[in-house]
């Protein structure tokens, strides 16, 4: 028996013995509910992450993410499936290796890879025979190929012969009580027959369903195509919500109707602009690998070009309405936004527009804070230094008379739309909160 083979056979019986050593690298909202569910179907599993407070966070079971609650977490840590670790060096005892780091974008849209790359680098430092890698990290295809690979084999290991590489698209959707890590068919690639197979037979270990497609390039596309028609579908309701507004029609009650079509019809809505770590990221991705074989992307670019307008379009018609029923400049008002989170029922403020608001409403010379029961503070972020460390306000009935006028970003179940409805002055709603659970009231405008 050749040496590769050999070294494919053992990793296949570890994984089916679940012997398998499973580190998961970054533990955030993709990789920390992996990792717990990779520790729940029997894997020995170490969560890897720079953050020193994190790691003391996860090994105490307390947990920071709602997709695991600290009570899983804790039975997790107590039998001894899973603990947290800051040291890399314990990689070298990893025989399966997974990367679930961020993916942004660079200023110029571009994307950036540094986390990937750097993850890589620290991976290879610590590679030996026998290993399999799987990135999880949404990017365009070619990158495990072309980025992943290259950095792995300067240690003179080879793919497909000395470790084994793949990718695997998380599909996390976070605030979705319907869906679960281990419920939620996974798609999955290898560099090779041989790596393919051992990336499947891991994964059908942890999830009900895997899906195996031809190439991890395939892979990478699969996740982009899902993220890319979501923009795609979202930007053109939001469009629909600009013209038919304009004709007196309510894009709301329009898409009600449609979606009563059995068929050839799927429901979306609009927004105040696009969040959360993919929708608004990952189409840019493509876009920026297309230009590498000179061909536009037309579509995604007008997608993002409307999805990108949208929170000005929302403070355009807050203007609108504080001028034309209140007889108020917005440089002379209070806005109080509803929701700091870019999705409802969670606490992830990542690309929210919520952000933009704030800071379009205060380049407008008006005065801008936040009520959001999940959020109790605007954390660092890279683009909206300014207004960090602002702190959510109190929803009472003091409160929303001072303010001129609310803004609904966010429909969070928890907010006591009743209050807002008796007690605002003006509501600007974004998400036809009030329209849906009956609280139509003269002082509502959608937008």
């Amino acid at each position: 028996m050749d040496a590769s083979r050999s070294t494919y056979d053992r990793l296949l019986n570890r994984i089916s013995t679940r012997a398998a050593q499973v580190g998961v690298i970054g533990l955030g909202y993709v990789g920390l509910p992996l990792a717990v569910a990779i520790a729940r179907a029997g894997f020995p599993v170490s969560g890897f992450d720079i953050e020193a407070q994190k790691v003391e966070s996860l090994n105490n079971g307390q947990s920071y993410i709602e997709a695991v609650t600290s009570t899983a977490l804790a039975g997790q840590v107590a039998s001894g499936r899973f603990r947290a670790t800051a040291d890399f060096v314990e990689l070298a005892v990893c025989d399966v290796i997974i990367i679930c780091v961020p993916t942004p974008l660079t200023k110029n849209r571009e994307p950036d890879l540094s986390f990937v790359r750097n993850t890589a680098g620290t991976i290879a430092k610590h590679l030996r025979l026998g290993q399999m890698i799987v990135l999880e990290s949404t990017t365009y295809p070619g990158t495990t190929d072309d980025v992943i690979k290259p950095i792995l084999e300067e240690t003179g290991l080879q793919s497909k012969i000395d470790f084994f590489l793949g990718f695997s698209p998380e599909r996390e959707d976070p605030g979705n009580r319907s869906f679960e890590v281990a419920t939620i068919p996974k798609v999955v690639a290898g560099d090779g027959i041989e790596a393919a197979t051992l990336v499947q037979a891991f994964y059908q270990a942890v999830v009900k369903t895997v899906v195996p497609v031809s190439t991890t390039a395939t892979a990478e596309a699969v996740k982009l195509t899902e993220n890319i028609f979501r923009s795609v579908n979202i930007a053109l309701v939001n469009e629909l919500k600009v013209v038919l507004g304009a004709m007196g029609i309510d894009i709301w009650e329009v898409i009600e109707a449609a979606k009563s079509k059995p068929f050839g019809y799927m429901p979306f809505y609009p927004s105040p602009g696009l969040g959360g770590h993919c929708v608004p990221i990952d189409p840019f991705y493509l876009t920026w690998k297309a230009r590498e074989y000179d061909l536009p992307t037309r579509f995604i670019e007008l997608a993002a070009e409307i999805n990108t307008a949208m929170p000005r379009h929302v403070v355009d018609e807050l203007a609108k309405a504080l001028d034309r029923r209140c007889g108020k400049a917005l440089s002379r008002s209070r806005i109080l936004i509803i929701g700091l989170a870019y999705k409802k029922n969670v606490p992830d403020i990542r690309e929210s527009p919520s952000l933009r608001l704030i800071e379009l409403i205060e380049e407008w010379g008006g005065k801008a804070e936040f009520h959001d029961p999940h959020v109790t503070e605007i954390p660092t972020t890279r683009e909206h230094m300014a207004i960090k460390g602002r702190r959510s306000v109190e929803l009472t009935e003091a409160v929303l008379k001072d303010f001129d006028a609310v803004v609904v970003a966010t429909d969070h179940d928890a907010i006591d739309y009743q209050a807002i409805a008796d007690h605002a002055l003006l509501i600007v709603d974004t998400r036809n909160v009030f329209g849906r659970i009956g609280l139509a009231r003269e002082t509502v405008v959608k937008a």
